[in-house]
């Protein structure tokens, strides 16, 4: 258990504090439902008329186990989040407009270390971040229920993402897409 703490500690998890969203940050007409995580609202920008419910927690990180980032969070205007929605941010995350977010959604354009035998040496917790490019979810899309967005994807605009999808690859504009991995269920005219 100390080695955990250690560990959490070293890579500045035991440091990250709660902040309030800065004006800067946060759209007008927008709101947030207590208990939120903010870490670097900085390199953050809500549009106008965002909503979210409980449990939001956004992370830029621009620091992580000895290497610098540049993060950059953006969501469109009129964009509404159900609660328990966490995105995590080392390159870029970018949200379009008209968008719904379902509950327990997680979004990273980042993991812990690539797949290789030097970062399998290494705890997880102490590996580099990693990222294969941004995640883009484009204009007017619905995200389902539990779904996981995973680096290097773009969702098409006017897409549906069905409950529990975890989307590897990205997602063509004007259609329905479920599964694991998720994948084209269906084109919308």
């Amino acid at each position: 258990m100390m080695l955990l703490k250690q560990l959490l500690a070293k890579f500045g998890f035991a440091k990250t504090s709660f902040e309030k969203l800065t004006f800067a940050a946060l759209g007008a007409g927008s709101s947030v439902a207590p208990l939120f995580f903010i870490k670097n609202p900085k390199y953050m920008k809500i549009g106008q008329n965002f909503s979210s419910l409980h449990n939001l927690r956004l992370e830029a990180w621009d620091s992580y186990a000895g290497t610098n980032y540049s993060p950059q969070l953006s969501i469109g205007d009129n964009v509404c989040f159900n609660s328990d929605v966490h995105i995590g941010c080392i390159d870029k995350v970018q949200i379009g407009n008209n968008v719904l977010l379902a509950s327990r959604i997680f979004i990273s354009d980042h993991s812990h270390g690539e797949i290789n035998t030097e970062a399998l040496k290494l705890p997880p917790i102490a590996r580099q971040l990693f990222s294969k490019g941004p995640v883009i979810i484009e204009d007017n899309v619905w995200i389902g229920e539990g779904v996981s967005i995973l680096h290097g994807v773009t969702i098409g605009k006017n897409a549906i993402i069905g409950a529990n999808a975890v989307v590897t690859k990205s997602i063509p504009p004007n259609c329905v897409a479920g599964g694991i991995p998720c994948k084209v269920l269906k084109a919308l005219q």
